[in-house]
C-alpha cells in the first residue's frame, strides 16, 4: 500500500491473484499475465500491436487502472512515474496513459512483493539537505 495510488482494496488483490511472486521470472511478465501489455498480430509480412490482450483478471486490471488514474489526478507528490505518463498523456490520451502506469504499477509491485521493500520515493531537496 505505499505505493502511490494503491489503496489496501488494490493491494490485497494483487496479492491474491500474483499468490506466489516466485512463479514469475520476470516482474514484466506480471504486465502481460495482468493483460495490460498490447496484442501483437504477426502474419507473412504484417506485424502490428493492437490494443491491450485483457487476458488475465479483469479485477485486477481495472483495480490497476484505478490506481494509476488516481496517481495521474489525485496523487499531489511530484514522482518520476507521474512525470512519464504525464508525457504519454500529452502525446496520446488519459486511457492510454492510465494502462501504461497501470502496466507500470504491476511490474513495481511485483518487484516490492519479492524483495519485501517499501516503495520509495525520490529525495526532495528539502530531505537531502535536512
Amino acid at each position: 500500500m505505499t505505493a502511490p495510488g494503491v489503496g489496501p482494496v488494490t493491494a490485497l488483490a494483487f496479492a491474491a491473484t500474483i499468490d506466489d511472486p516466485a512463479r514469475f521470472a520476470k516482474s514484466r511478465s506480471v504486465g502481460a499475465y495482468a493483460g495490460l501489455t498490447a496484442r501483437r498480430n504477426q502474419s507473412g509480412e504484417m506485424d502490428w500491436s493492437g490494443r491491450i490482450s485483457r487476458h488475465g483478471d479483469a479485477m485486477l486490471r481495472s483495480l490497476l487502472f484505478e490506481a494509476a488514474s488516481s496517481l495521474l489526478t489525485v496523487v499531489r507528490k511530484a514522482h518520476p512515474l507521474k512525470d512519464w505518463a504525464r508525457r504519454i498523456r500529452k502525446r496520446s490520451s488519459h486511457k492510454k496513459a492510465c494502462v501504461a502506469l497501470a502496466r507500470k504499477l504491476a511490474v513495481i509491485l511485483h518487484k516490492m512483493l519479492v524483495s519485501g521493500e517499501a516503495f520509495r520515493w525520490p529525495l526532495t531537496q528539502e530531505d537531502a539537505a535536512a
